[in-house]
């Protein structure tokens, strides 16, 4: 649900191509070096440029850093939740580390969809349980986003029904079940190939816009 016309991260602006294209570099970085079997000397030239590049991009580092996310900012309007969450660790579009995964909304339902690859394995060709667990944290926020109770994590509970295979396409789906003054409870489960491999159940305390950007404000002192 990109919608092209809103503003980027402050971060991105005048060059949230470019920010893409670096990020598209180290996705495949991150995958060639679990995989590479170059020889000793090529991994340590390898090891002395990237260090290089690194110095490079270093020297444009912000002092304080800017924030990774536009949620506590007033509301814009802005209906793409991966554009304000621009370096999130699980869907950060221009966070190298995210997990390959698109955020859609149906109402009252969030869908995180995607497929896995050899980065993320944990037992054979299966996807790691760790990497599963982040993946319901954001897609439970996702679905208090939409449903308008946004907040921390109090509680996340999986259930791994099954192995969710790598190189298949997966579905999430997530809702809120219930509301009780701040506390809201949300579902969601993992669904591959029609069949339900996880399943969770979460426990959030849902926080006003302003309590949100006195958090965010504590985090930059």
């Amino acid at each position: 649900m990109t919608n092209t016309s809103e503003p980027p991260h402050p971060a991105l602006a005048g060059r949230e191509e470019e920010s893409a294209a670096l990020t598209d570099a180290i996705r495949r970085l991150i995958a060639v070096a679990t995989a590479t079997t170059a020889p000793p000397d090529a991994t340590l030239a390898a090891a002395r440029e990237l260090e290089s590049v690194a110095d490079a991009l270093e020297r444009h580092v912000p002092d304080p850093p800017l924030p990774k996310t536009m949620l506590h900012l007033s509301d814009d309007g802005r209906a793409d939740l991966a554009g304000r969450m621009a370096y999130d660790f699980v869907i950060g579009r221009h966070n190298p580390m995210a997990l390959p995964l698109e955020v859609a909304f149906e109402p009252p339902k969030a869908l995180l969809r995607g497929t896995f690859t050899r980065p993320y394995e944990g037992p054979p060709g299966c996807v790691h349980g760790a990497v599963l667990a982040g993946a319901f944290d954001i897609l439970c926020a996702a679905a208090n986003f939409v449903a308008g109770v946004a907040g921390p994590t109090a509680r996340l509970e999986i259930v791994y029904r099954r192995p969710t295979l790598l190189g298949e396409p997966c579905v999430f789906e997530g809702e809120v079940e219930a509301r009780d003054g701040k506390r809201v409870r949300t579902v969601g489960r993992l669904l591959q190939r029609g069949r339900v491999t996880v399943e969770a159940t979460g426990d959030f305390v849902h926080l006003d816009r302003e309590d949100i950007a006195r958090m965010a404000a504590q985090m930059m002192e």
